[in-house]
C-alpha cells in the first residue's frame, strides 16, 4: 500500500479521537468541525481496510485493529513533528555544521572564543576549524572543503568572494633585552638593514619585500630564516636571537612570550584581513548566519588587541 494514500491530517484525526474518545474534543483540538474529523477518520479507514473505532451514541473506543495500529500511527506523527522542528532550525540558521580555514594564530585564538560566542545562541550549530595555510585559504573555500575561510588579504578570482574586516598595521616584534626593544616607539625600515629577522612562511616575501624591492641592496629587508609557523618565529625572537615581522594582531600569541611590540613606519605596512565565501554557490543556513555573527564578532575582537 503506498505510504502516499495517508494524509498526514487523516493520522492527525485518528490520533485527537483515540487520545480524546470524542470526535467533538478532537475537532476543538485541530481547529475543524465534527463532521470534518469523522469524514477524515471514515477515509483513513477506508485506506486502511478495517474499522478503527467502535462507535455508540454515549462513547468512541478504539477498535482491536484500531488499537494495534496506534503505535505505528503515533510513531509516524511524532517523527513528522520532528522532521518539521528540524526544518525550522534550518530554516532559522539554529542547527547544521559550519566548517571554517584559518591560520594558526586566527584558528587558535579568534575562532574559538567566536564559536563558544556563537553557541550561547545557536547551541545546535556545530562549526569546525580546518587548520589552513594561508595561501591555500581561497583554494579550499573555491573547491569547497571548507564553507569559509577567515585570514589575510588574498587574490580570489571569481569562485570566491571577499569581505575586509580589519585592518592590522605589520609591526615589529621582539625579546625585551633586545636593543631595538630600547628603541624609541616606531622604527624605520631602513634602520632594519642588517637586523638579524626570522620570517614565517610567506609573509615576508608577500608584504614586506615586495614593498621595498627597489630599495638600495644595503637596505632592503631580508630574513636570515624563514619558518612555517609563526608560533616557531616568535619562540626563536624570545630567545633573542631574531626579531620577526607580523601583523600587530598576532600579539595573542607574542604578548604571552614576553615579546615587544614595535611600530615600522616609512612607510607604514599594513594587514587587512578578510572572510572568504564561495560566489558562485549558495551558503547553508547555518554557514550563512555564521558568518554574519563572524564578520561583526571578528571586528569588534580586532578592536581589541
Amino acid at each position: 500500500m503506498p505510504l502516499t494514500r495517508f494524509t498526514l491530517r487523516q493520522i492527525e484525526a485518528f490520533i485527537a479521537v483515540a487520545e480524546l474518545h470524542s470526535f467533538t474534543l478532537a475537532a476543538s483540538r485541530l481547529g475543524l468541525t465534527a463532521q470534518a474529523v469523522s469524514q477524515l477518520v471514515a477515509e483513513l479507514e477506508a485506506i486502511l481496510g478495517f474499522r478503527l473505532f467502535d462507535r455508540t451514541t454515549r462513547k468512541v473506543a478504539l477498535s482491536s485493529a484500531g488499537r494495534d495500529f496506534l503505535g505505528s500511527a503515533s510513531t509516524l506523527l511524532r517523527h513528522v513533528h520532528a522532521a518539521d522542528s528540524a526544518a525550522d532550525d534550518v530554516r532559522n540558521r539554529a542547527t547544521g555544521v559550519v566548517r571554517i580555514g584559518a591560520p594558526l594564530v586566527l584558528a587558535c585564538t579568534a575562532l574559538p572564543m567566536a564559536m563558544r560566542a556563537y553557541q550561547k545562541t545557536k547551541p545546535k550549530v556545530v562549526v569546525r576549524i580546518r587548520d589552513v595555510p594561508v595561501d591555500h585559504l581561497v583554494d579550499r573555500v573555491a573547491g569547497g572543503d571548507v564553507d569559509l575561510a577567515i585570514g589575510p588579504d588574498r587574490r580570489t578570482g571569481d569562485a570566491v568572494q571577499a569581505t575586509p574586516l580589519f585592518d592590522s598595521a605589520w609591526v615589529l616584534w621582539c625579546a625585551p633585552d633586545h636593543p631595538l626593544a630600547r628603541h624609541r616607539r616606531a622604527i624605520r625600515w631602513a634602520e632594519l638593514a642588517g637586523v638579524a629577522i626570522v620570517s614565517a612562511g610567506r609573509d615576508h616575501e608577500h608584504s614586506v619585500a615586495q614593498m621595498h624591492q627597489d630599495m638600495p641592496a644595503g637596505t632592503r629587508v631580508t630574513p636570515v630564516d624563514v619558518v612555517d609557523n609563526v608560533s616557531t618565529a616568535i619562540g626563536i625572537a624570545a630567545q633573542g636571537l631574531a626579531v620577526t615581522l607580523a601583523p600587530a594582531y598576532v600579539g595573542v600569541l607574542a604578548k604571552p612570550f614576553g615579546l615587544v611590540m614595535k611600530r615600522v613606519v616609512q612607510p607604514e605596512s599594513m594587514r587587512k584581513v578578510c572572510l572568504y565565501a564561495p560566489a558562485g554557490r549558495a551558503l547553508s543556513p547555518a554557514a550563512e548566519g555564521f558568518a554574519e555573527f563572524l564578520a561583526d564578532w571578528v571586528r569588534a575582537w580586532s578592536a581589541d588587541q
